[in-house]
């Protein structure tokens, strides 16, 4: 059996090491993708007799850095966050900034109007109201009894 020396500094030295690693697979590279994490608006959706209703939360954008696209069967939503922060204390001035896109697809219960759908975009929460199509308002399904 041999002696093995008790080194403090040893397991300090490896828990910094799995912390690094543990920091490293959350922060974003230098070429602006992130590895680990990425942003994915909440979803909340509501369907009613003739309408579905779609809320996003995208706080920290403005309209126009949003992209929505409606099929009959799908809403597709693409953006750019660009956040800068830039704070002054005691002659020191500090600098922040995060840039990434994101991009979520939402697959609806139902066919809807993609003409005619509503948006409002305020406070960081995207609504769209999508009206069903006529087809799926009066659809009548035959259910078999076993």
């Amino acid at each position: 059996m041999a002696i093995v020396r008790f080194s403090p500094w040893r397991e300090v030295d490896s828990l910094q090491k799995e912390m690094n690693h543990l920091f490293d697979t959350f922060a974003p590279t230098f070429n602006g993708e992130e590895k680990g994490i990425s942003f994915t608006p909440a979803a909340e959706i509501h369907e009613n007799h003739d309408s579905i209703d779609l809320k996003l939360e995208i706080p920290g954008l403005e309209a126009k850095d949003l992209d929505v696209q409606v099929t009959a069967e799908a809403v597709a939503i693409k953006g750019e966050r660009r956040q800068e922060t830039q704070t002054e204390e005691e002659g020191m001035t500090r600098s922040e900034f995060r840039y990434g896109a994101f991009q979520r697809v939402i697959s609806l219960p139902a066919r809807v109007q993609n003409n005619q759908v509503k948006a409002d975009y305020k406070d960081g929460i995207l609504h769209l109201h999508l009206p069903k199509a006529e087809a799926e308002k009066n659809k009548v399904v035959k259910v078999s009894i076993d």
